[in-house]
């Protein structure tokens, strides 16, 4: 006789999987800066960048984006891409007040599309992050199934 019981909820479990994934965004993202801007590839802090320049910025916090939902992802007690996608409205929440606390700011804040383009790209990094940790699962579930 087998139970269809839930898994016991692990609510500390799931904050600190979407809160370690806040903390490594931010560590990774601010480090890349750091570096990008010590080795001249950014113009000194406060100085404007071009666009092409925020084009790169997009680009790795889309990659940086997608691994710290899987790693949401991975961390979470249960349901990874419920916590991947929670991780993801987090950052809509964060980058659109990022957006709006900048807007009227001055050039070196970059373009009007790069704070959005932040907003936009959040929740579908941390689907593609979730899907990744599913399809992981699943490919580690299909061979138990197999030999049944």
């Amino acid at each position: 006789m087998t139970t269809d019981t839930p898994p016991p909820r692990r609510t500390g479990r799931s904050i600190l999987a979407v809160v370690a994934g806040v903390v490594a965004i931010f560590a990774v993202s601010t480090a890349t800066d750091v570096v990008l801007h010590a080795t001249g590839v950014f113009p000194p802090w406060g100085q404007p960048m071009s666009e092409g320049l925020f084009a790169l910025a997009t680009a790795y916090r889309v990659v940086y984006g997608i691994a710290c939902s899987y790693l949401v992802a991975r961390l979470a007690p249960h349901r990874p891409m419920r916590h991947a996608l929670l991780f993801g409205a987090v950052g809509v929440v964060i980058s659109a007040a990022g957006a709006v606390a900048t807007w009227r700011l001055g050039p070196e804040f970059g373009p009007k599309w790069y704070p959005l383009a932040l907003v936009a790209t959040s929740l579908p990094c941390a689907w593609a992050g979730g899907k990744l940790r599913e399809m992981q699962l699943r490919g580690r579930v299909a061979p138990a199934e197999v030999r049944g």
